[in-house]
């Protein structure tokens, strides 16, 4: 760790104010990346990293889906997981408006307003996951239950493989 004062981001706020362990992984990184190359930079297990999706239900309703930085999700599934008839990724240009978080720097934990989260179930078989921490080049590592709690998440089952 440098000496230099950490920046904390909003996720890190919100866990330290309720007391959940987590662990910071900072990377350089000037612009957004793909999961799978900040997985490469940081040396994270694939299987236990997770991004950070955002949805709009037909009922305009806004859903978060974490789930394995390898994996997609399935529209339908999604929308079942949530109790919408269906379910469609928001664009990349609405992130930020939407979340208050950017395009690779998007966390679970902490955005503007608390969206009704599902996390992918395979995240319940690891003792620790690795999510966005609310900017890019960071990455924050927490326990499965601990996200769900700090995210008022559930589990479910709405991912397939790309």
């Amino acid at each position: 760790m440098s000496r230099e004062k950490e920046i904390k981001t909003n996720a890190m706020r919100i866990l330290e104010r309720q007391k959940i362990p987590y662990q910071v992984l900072q990377y350089e990184c000037e612009e957004f990346i793909d999961g799978m190359h900040s997985a490469e930079l940081t040396g994270a297990p694939v299987d236990q990293s997770f991004k950070t999706l955002v949805a709009k239900g037909k009922s305009g309703q806004y859903y978060v889906f974490v789930l394995p930085i390898a994996k997609e999700v399935d529209l339908k599934k999604a929308a079942r997981a949530v109790g919408e008839k269906s379910v469609e990724m928001i664009h990349v240009k609405d992130i930020t408006a939407v979340t208050g978080y950017v395009r690779g720097g998007c966390s679970p934990i902490g955005m503007k307003k608390q969206f009704p989260t599902v996390v992918e179930q395979s995240a319940e078989q690891y003792d620790q996951i690795y999510v966005s921490g609310g900017r890019i080049g960071t990455t924050l590592i927490l326990s499965p239950g601990d996200l769900l709690r700090v995210s008022r998440a559930k589990y479910g089952d709405f991912a397939v493989e790309e």
